[in-house]
């Protein structure tokens, strides 16, 4: 039976074993429809954490498992976007390899028919130093700061739009479109500049693939897309956050950035596309997929944080959402 636990008229919470679910009661609903699934699945950690993980091989074959469910819930150019951290060796400060055997065994599985699209960065100075071991107590290895997020696809030209997506200019780059000249020609590299190449104002800069949360240099902007800088998890000031304290509740410790979540939402998929987290957590995804006028599935276990993914449904920023897609359009 699914317990769908909360409604809009865009997306639905489930509770349940999403696996289960999305390989027998909702495979035939769900097969060939999903634009894009993207998740944060539980990390491959060593220790058992409350929002539930595997450890080493059953963590590898778990991972693995999913590749044929995935491929199959895919439309032919729909996407799948993973975030996973780094892990290490059990009491050694070694890293693992664990992560890219994640990696490898998904795009290599013989049922799936998938394969890397791009990986991307996502560097954040604010976590915690782990592993704590080695870096706070013995004082062996350094922070481990960054994550990885793998773009992964059934097709080699899956659906995405970088336009969607781009980035502020540079102060440089503002000045050269004002100037409306510069220094064309051949270069030291071989490439031949030509008098009107980067003339033309495209309303920013196409996006990198390495996301820095929080700046390298203070003397440098950060010059991340709108989409990122618009749901920072930093943000004092969040809704969800902010009930979260009123009731005493502590959040989903392994959150995935709304903001990463925001951008490959707008990269890869249309309005009324159907976007799918199989490990929702607080339904981070969920939310921006409302925000953004997709279609949505959410599937958690815990009550817990079931109870906090309808807390952040309820952030009035979405009825204000809903209003203005409900007013009619009086232009000429």
């Amino acid at each position: 039976m699914i317990k769908i636990k909360y409604k809009t008229e865009l997306g639905d919470i489930i509770q349940g074993n999403s696996i289960d679910l999305l390989s027998n009661e909702l495979k035939e609903d769900l097969k060939g429809k999903i634009n894009l699934i993207v998740t944060s699945p539980p990390f491959p950690l060593n220790n058992k954490k409350k929002y539930g993980n595997e450890k080493g091989e059953e963590y590898l074959k778990w991972f693995i498992d999913m590749a044929p469910v995935f491929s199959e819930l895919l439309t032919e150019d729909g996407s799948l976007v993973i975030e996973i951290g780094n892990s290490w060796e059990p009491e050694r400060p070694v890293q693992s390899l664990l992560h890219l055997e994640c990696l490898m065994g998904l795009v290599k599985h013989p049922k799936a028919n998938l394969r890397l699209i791009q990986e991307f960065i996502c560097y954040n100075p604010s976590k915690l130093p782990s592993p704590a071991q080695w870096v706070t107590v013995n004082r062996l290895r350094t922070v481990d700061s960054y994550t990885h997020i793998w773009w992964i696809a059934k097709s080699d030209f899956p659906k995405a739009d970088n336009s969607k997506v781009l980035r502020p200019y540079s102060k440089s780059m503002k000045a050269l479109l004002k100037k409306q000249n510069y220094n064309s020609g051949k270069r030291p590299s071989e490439h031949n500049i030509s008098k009107t190449g980067f003339l033309k104002d495209h309303g920013g800069s196409i996006s990198h693939n390495f996301f820095e949360m929080e700046p390298i240099d203070d003397n440098r902007d950060v010059r991340l897309p709108h989409s990122v800088l618009s749901f920072s998890n930093t943000n004092s000031n969040d809704y969800f956050l902010k009930k979260c304290r009123e009731k005493k509740i502590t959040p989903h410790p392994a959150r995935m950035s709304g903001g990463l979540v925001n951008f490959f939402i707008e990269f890869l998929t249309d309005e009324k596309d159907i976007v799918l987290d199989p490990f929702g957590g607080s339904n981070t995804t969920g939310y921006c997929a409302e925000k953004l006028k997709r279609k949505w599935l959410s599937f958690e276990l815990n009550d817990g944080y079931i109870e906090q993914a309808i807390l952040r449904m309820k952030d009035p920023i979405l009825k204000e959402k809903k209003k203005e897609n409900e007013q009619p359009n009086t232009r000429a």
